[in-house]
């Protein structure tokens, strides 16, 4: 098989370091030193392919792992974390529809693994905080709803949702169920998207975008704490 391109930001120290495995868009591996963050990234790829695997997508689980890396940035505003002011080659390729499709159905699986982890908790389990550092799980839920829904606001504000900034505190029901709904209009202003604003890049929040990095924040976004989550509550069922 051909080598997994690894896209990488850390500072000039190479200290704190994310790697990006564009090629399994979702697929991130971070370390607090870039050569931790790459020796990790081989084991990440099993762990985003056996997802993909879980659902049914068509992925060979056992095949060989090589990388090589394709791109290392090092100059930037918050390197090593998701830098919301990179971008990479391939996040200027069009956004297909199929495309779309594909990766919000990742975002559905996603979702659906986090609700098998933590649907079942208490309001106390939920508001609990952990020792000896973290954040309730509750808060990490509120900032994927916050930080997914900035994303989608480079498109605009979606239909019948508040304002950016305001998401959280305007919630109905519960806070699962609101994540949900917020989603779905999500997904359905993904959908309509014209070709225009699935191709050409723009610039959001002072920063260079495209469709295609939008969405890939949303996938590593989710990605990163649906792995925190694992690691706090054990596998999902």
């Amino acid at each position: 098989m051909s080598p997994y391109k690894l896209y990488v930001e850390s500072g000039p120290q190479r200290k704190k370091t994310m790697v990006h495995v564009l090629e399994l868009l979702g697929c991130i591996a971070s370390g607090p030193a870039t050569e931790e963050a790459l020796a990790q990234t081989p084991a990440a790829i099993a762990n985003f392919r056996r997802f993909l695997s879980r659902h049914g997508a068509a992925i060979e689980v056992d095949a060989g792992i090589t990388t090589e890396v394709a791109s290392h940035i090092t100059e930037g505003i918050w390197l090593g974390n998701g830098d919301p002011s990179l971008i990479f080659e391939p996040d200027l390729l069009p956004l297909t529809e199929q495309d779309g499709q594909e990766f919000i159905q990742r975002l559905e699986w996603m979702w659906a693994e986090m609700v098998a982890l933590v649907g079942g908790l208490s309001e106390a389990q939920l508001e609990e905080q952990p020792k000896p550092r973290g954040r309730p799980i509750r808060v990490i839920l509120e900032h994927i709803l916050e930080s997914e829904y900035a994303y989608m606001y480079a498109f605009g504000r979606p239909e019948g949702l508040p304002g950016s900034g305001s998401i959280v505190k305007k919630k109905e029901g519960t806070l699962l169920a609101w994540m949900a709904y917020v989603q779905s209009v999500e997904y359905k202003l993904l959908r309509s998207l014209s070709w225009e604003e699935r191709s050409e890049p723009f610039v959001h929040w002072k920063y260079p975008s495209t469709a295609r990095k939008v969405v890939r924040r949303m996938l590593e976004h989710r990605w990163e704490h649906l792995v925190e989550l694992r690691e706090r509550l054990g596998p999902s069922p």
